[in-house]
């Protein structure tokens, strides 16, 4: 019975649904805590700031190469469960490095920096594959926003404890890999193989139409996060900033999943257009009010229910529908790279643009830069078939008409 209601309303079987959040949020939930565990290191140690640049530099390049190896490698391997599994008992090994190295020293910290980012680069496009093989168009959406809110949970679970000790710190990151690795053996998933006629060139995806248009405004949208983000952080006073912070994550958190389940109802196109809209008047309010409480507000509540359009369409669900069935892990792997460009460069300029550049004309610009890139989406397709909404409102209209006819022969007896 259980079973069944899982189904009806999520779209697929328990055991899959749990292999595919597992894995994903598996990764990000352990590369969130080790990056955060660099950071207090960093911070620690007092290093100059190119040095941290240096470190941060290294661990973005790392996970940029290695995921272009990771999706070589799958092409090849073609089974994905068993190359994870591979991929998380490496982690756990991984993990407890720090119990034998000591990091605080610029080369070592280097060096660890470096071997995050390509862990992590080496599995989470096959995670992400994983996830699209194992999900259909019709409930993708809602399973990667649920996938997106257990991530901010277990993120939020893991900081709440405020370990800065480098052996729990360690004990920590081997047990993330160890309790994926044991659920993995545990519910046994489907093995979700590449198989040779679904694999794909990078070519092939740039000539894609589709592709384009919705990896253009994510670009757009990258630039112009880019920019304002320093100086949007410069914006609000210090004591406020955290308490914002954390409030626009929560409504990330909750708005993931009701994107999701919204996503694969009416479209990803229609919330994609909602998220940068939303954007758009949230830079547009903090140009205007910059220095009132009305405009942080707006701003904190707009930028974090966009971010839940973002989390759970551009992450999660749009590479996988434009895959169609086919091999998806170069699809992510594309998709997630402005993002990574976005935060490189955020470390390196963010602070250069943000002393030469007023506050009123990167607001106007973001505002103006954001409704442009409304402009390819209108010609971008649906990525949810027309057949899945169409087979929706048509049980959804049955089930009224049978409701319907049971309260009138109620009536009747009545």
């Amino acid at each position: 019975m259980l079973k069944k209601a899982f189904i009806d309303k999520i779209g697929t079987s328990p055991k899959t649904a749990v292999a595919s959040i597992v894995l994903l949020a598996n990764a990000f939930v352990w590369y969130f805590y080790a990056t955060r565990f660099l950071t207090d290191s960093l911070n620690s140690a007092s290093f100059a700031g190119s040095s941290v640049l240096a470190v941060w530099g290294a661990n973005i390049l790392g996970t940029a190469v290695s995921a272009f190896l990771g999706v070589f490698i799958i092409n090849r391997f073609k089974k994905r469960v068993a190359f994870l599994k591979g991929w998380l008992l490496a982690g756990v090994f991984f993990s407890l490095t720090l119990l034998a190295v000591d990091v605080t020293g610029f080369n070592t910290m280097m060096v660890f920096s470096t071997l995050v980012g390509v862990y992590f680069g080496l599995g989470v496009p096959v995670a992400f594959g994983y996830f699209a093989a194992s999900t259909e168009a019709k409930n993708r959406s809602r399973i990667g926003g649920i996938t997106f809110t257990a991530i901010f949970g277990l993120i939020f679970l893991l900081r709440s404890f405020g370990i800065t000790d480098v052996i729990l710190s360690s004990l920590v990151l081997a047990s993330l890999q160890a309790a994926g690795l044991v659920i993995t053996f545990l519910i046994k998933p489907e093995e979700k193989e590449v198989a040779p006629r679904d694999k794909v060139s990078y070519r092939l995806i740039f000539t894609n139409k589709t592709f384009l248009l919705y990896f253009v405004p994510w670009i757009m949208f990258s630039v112009v996060n880019y920019m304002a983000a320093p100086i949007v952080s410069g914006l609000f006073p210090a004591d406020f900033f955290l308490f914002f912070t954390m409030f626009e994550n929560v409504l990330a958190a909750v708005f993931t999943v009701i994107f999701g389940f919204l996503g694969d109802y009416f479209g990803r196109k229609r919330l994609v257009v909602v998220g940068f809209v939303l954007m758009g008047l949230g830079y547009a309010s903090l140009g205007l009010f910059q220095n009132e409480v009305f405009g942080w507000w707006f701003y904190t509540v707009v930028d974090g229910v966009a971010w839940g359009v973002f989390y759970t369409i551009f992450f999660m669900t749009i590479w996988g529908d434009i895959a169609q069935e086919k091999s998806s892990e170069k699809y992510y792997l594309l998709g997630s790279l402005p993002f990574l460009a976005l935060v490189f460069m955020q470390l390196s300029l963010g602070n250069y643009v943000a002393s030469i550049v007023s506050r009123e004309a990167v607001f106007s610009f973001a505002s103006l830069f954001l409704f442009l890139a409304v402009l390819p989406l209108v010609y971008a397709p649906e990525t949810l078939p027309d057949k899945i909404t169409k087979d929706r409102e048509l049980k959804s209209y049955m089930e009224k008409a049978q409701r319907a006819r049971m309260l009138s022969e109620s009536e009747e007896h009545s």
